[in-house]
């Protein structure tokens, strides 16, 4: 496992402009960009353009981040890659490091192989790619010099945001409207989080009456089929190391129930039978020498 592609991952991805989780849209202008490092992370949208400047077959990637509740659009609008020297560029839908998938494999609603499209060649794709959440990535390899490729990027509004991957720190609610899905919200840091309110495993669809039960733990090992769980792992081929309880319930205010997840990832998970309206809203930030002070969860 490559850790050190994951740090520098991670550490690009830190370096994003930050935002409050479901703030309004970027006001960035769309520009455009030469692509000269071998992985990129960026939030930017505009014109991207790679040139291979030499004869390297190195797969390389561009790993697109937006806000929690957008969606990428991705346009490709120049290709020459021919497939006889080993050419491809791919759009993969979500994230991918070392075999692990962001959202995963278990978690997204699209089996893998519809999740990954690739292609070589001098004619370039005629339809746009949509991401299923606000992660996306263009993987490639262009082994012949001057051969390469160039798309557009552009965010659209998603009204139901499910899986999230985030680099920022704020407040975020997950819910599953309604659904039989499993949503979640996965950090690229240690973090320490907060449980803010819990409506998950109670609450029927339409429901305008709500009686508080407090926040009940051990919810999945009783039985139920509604609940949250706070997990941690080391990256994204292993992100689920150690768990915290599982959590159900309706409380507006559990203040009092703070996890810290001493790892490389950090993941709140709601898994939804589809016979309630779930809802959980988290306050994240990453972890300090401080949060040591509160329970926490400590990746091998």
């Amino acid at each position: 496992m490559n850790c050190l592609l994951f740090i520098l991952i991670v550490a690009a991805a830190s370096a994003l402009p930050r935002t409050r989780l479901g703030a309004g849209s970027r006001t960035k202008r769309s520009t455009e960009h030469i692509i000269r490092d071998c992985m990129l992370v960026t939030s930017e949208p505009g014109h991207y353009f790679y040139k291979a400047s030499g004869d390297d077959p190195t797969v390389c990637g561009v790993y697109l981040m937006t806000d929690p509740d957008k969606l990428i659009e991705l346009q490709f609008d120049y290709l020459d890659l021919p497939c006889s020297s080993g050419g491809l560029v791919a759009f993969v839908d979500g994230w991918e490091l070392n075999g692990g998938y962001f959202p995963s494999t278990t978690e997204h609603r699209l089996p893998l192989e519809e999740r990954v499209s690739e292609f070589c060649g001098m004619t370039r794709p005629n339809r746009a790619f949509i991401s299923s959440q606000n992660a996306a990535l263009i993987q490639y390899r262009v082994p012949k010099r001057s051969r390469g490729f160039s798309f557009r990027v552009s965010f659209l509004k998603n009204p139901t945001p499910c899986n999230v991957l985030v680099e920022g720190l704020d407040v975020w609610t997950i819910r599953n409207y309604g659904k039989a899905t499993n949503c979640s919200l996965t950090t690229l840091y240690p973090a320490q989080i907060s449980l803010l309110s819990l409506s998950v495993g109670v609450s029927l669809p339409g429901d305008t009456f709500k009686i508080e039960t407090g926040t009940m733990r051990k919810c999945e090992e009783t039985g139920l089929k509604d609940f949250v769980e706070i997990s941690g792992g080391m990256d994204l081929a292993t992100p689920k190391l150690i768990q915290a309880n599982t959590f159900c319930g309706i409380d507006s205010y559990p203040g009092h129930l703070v996890e810290t997840v001493l790892c490389g990832i950090a993941t709140i998970r709601l898994v939804s039978s589809g016979e309630f309206d779930n809802a959980v809203t988290v306050g994240i930030r990453q972890a300090t020498e401080e949060s040591l002070n509160s329970p926490a969860l400590i990746c091998p």
